[in-house]
C-alpha cells in the first residue's frame, strides 16, 4: 500500500532543496532500510518512529524495518498553470496523482534569491497555487456535470447520487474556496467527492521554509501561515531547507552535533515526514519475532483483516484472528509472554479495527 504526499511551490522557495535533502537522507538509510527511487523525482523514507526501537530490543530481532511514505517533487508552478502555462499540465497531472499535498512556502529574506513575484508573501504564494488549483477544478466540473445531468434526466441512480455533491464542490469554488471545505455529512457523500479526484479535495500541509536561525521558533511569516492553516483545518511544520541540506550529507555522529549546535532536538525532515503521515490519516501497527520487527502503515479506522492484507493478500483472504497487544502493555510486560500471563493479549476477530502501535500477530488459513 503505497502513499504519496507531493512536494509543491513557486520557484526559489526552497522545494528542490528540501526535496533533495529528503532523498538523500533516504539515500543514507538505504544501508538499513529497503530504499528505491522509483523515478528521478520520486523518492522513498522510512518514517521515524521510536517504538519500532523498542519493541525490536524486547523481541530480541535481528533487524528493524520501518514503514515509509512517498515524496513527490512535483514540476514547478507558474501563475497560468492552470491554462496549460509553463509546465503546467504536468504539474496539474502529477498532483492529481498524489494523496496529499506538502506545500512549500517562502518564510525567509535574501537578496541573493530572487522571488518570482519580486516580493516576500508566502500568503499570496498559497493563493496563487491554491487558484491555480481551484480554476482546475471548476473547468473540471464544469465540463462533467451536464453529460451528468443527461444521465439523471435517464434514470440514472448513480448520477443523480453524485449530483448535488459536484454542485456543491462547484458552488464553493465559485465563491473562490477549494472544494475540501465542502461539508460532507456521510461516508457515502465523502466516497463521492473523493471519486470526483479534484485538486482542491487533497490535504494540504503547509511548510515554512524559514531561514537558519528561525528554525526552531518560525519568524513572523511562519506565524502567519500557521494561522491560515489554522483558519482552513490545514496543517503546518517549520523547517529550514538550508539546514536540512547540511545535515543530509552528515553521518548520524556529526548530526547529533549540529543539531545542538542549531538548538534544535531532531532534523525538521523527521517532523515533515510525520505530519505528512498524520495528514494522509495514517497509523502504524507492528510485527515482531526474532527474525525482524517491522512497522506496517494503514489508514485509521482499517479492519484487522484488511490490516493484515497488507502485509500478504492470503492473509487477509484466509484471516482468522488476530493476537493483539498494545504498544504500551508489550513494552511493561516485557514482551508477547509478559501480555499473555497478565491476561492484555486478545484474539480479536474480524471487526477489530486496529489502533495505532498494535503488536499483531495474525492466525490464518492459506
Amino acid at each position: 500500500m503505497g502513499f504519496q504526499c507531493g512536494i509543491v511551490g513557486l520557484p526559489n522557495v526552497g522545494k528542490s532543496t528540501l526535496f533533495n535533502a529528503l532523498t538523500k537522507t533516504a539515500a543514507a538509510q538505504a544501508a538499513n532500510y529497503p530504499f528505491c527511487t522509483i523515478e528521478p523525482n520520486t523518492g522513498e523514507v522510512a518514517v521515524p518512529d521510536p517504538r519500532l526501537n523498542d519493541i525490536a530490543r524486547i523481541a530480541k530481532s535481528a533487524n528493524i524495518v520501518p514503514t515509509r511514505l512517498t515524496f513527490v517533487d512535483i514540476a514547478g508552478l507558474v501563475r497560468g498553470a492552470s491554462k496549460g502555462e509553463g509546465l503546467g499540465n504536468q504539474f496539474l497531472a502529477n498532483i492529481r496523482e498524489v494523496d496529499a499535498i506538502a506545500h512549500v512556502l517562502r518564510c525567509f529574506e535574501d537578496d541573493d534569491i530572487t522571488h518570482v513575484d519580486g516580493r516576500i508573501d508566502p500568503i499570496a504564494d498559497a493563493q496563487t497555487v491554491e487558484t491555480e488549483l481551484m480554476v482546475s477544478d471548476l473547468e473540471s466540473l464544469e465540463r462533467r456535470l451536464a453529460p451528468l445531468k443527461k444521465k439523471a434526466t435517464g434514470g440514472d441512480k448513480e448520477a443523480k447520487a453524485v449530483i448535488p455533491i459536484m454542485e456543491g464542490a462547484l458552488a464553493l469554488l465559485q465563491e473562490g474556496k477549494p472544494a475540501r471545505l465542502l461539508d460532507v455529512s456521510t461516508p457515502e457523500e465523502k466516497k463521492i467527492l473523493d471519486g470526483l479526484n479534484l485538486l482542491t479535495t487533497k490535504p494540504i500541509l503547509y511548510v515554512c521554509n524559514v531561514e537558519e536561525g528561525s528554525a526552531g521558533t518560525g519568524n513572523s511569516q511562519s506565524e502567519r501561515v500557521k494561522a491560515m492553516a489554522d483558519a482552513e483545518g490545514a496543517a503546518c511544520v517549520v523547517i529550514s531547507a538550508a539546514i536540512e541540506a547540511e545535515i543530509a550529507q552528515l553521518d548520524e555522529s556529526e548530526q547529533a552535533d549540529y543539531l545542538e549546535t542549531m538548538g534544535l532536538t531532531e532534523p525538521g525532515l523527521d517532523r515533515l515526514i510525520r505530519a505528512g503521515y498524520d495528514l494522509l490519516e495514517l497509523i502504524t501497527y507492528f510485527t515482531a519475532g526474532p527474525k525482524e520487527t517491522r512497522a506496517w502503515t494503514i489508514r485509521k479506522g482499517t479492519k484487522a483483516p484488511q490490516a493484515a492484507g497488507v502485509i500478504h493478500t492470503d492473509f487477509e483472504r484466509g484471516f482468522i484472528r488476530a493476537q493483539t497487544i498494545a504498544f504500551d502493555d508489550y513494552v511493561a510486560l516485557g514482551g508477547e509472554s509478559g501480555a499473555k500471563e497478565a491476561g492484555k493479549a486478545r484474539d480479536e476477530g474480524k471487526e477489530y479495527v486496529v489502533k495505532d502501535g498494535d503488536v499483531l500477530l495474525f492466525k490464518f488459513n492459506t
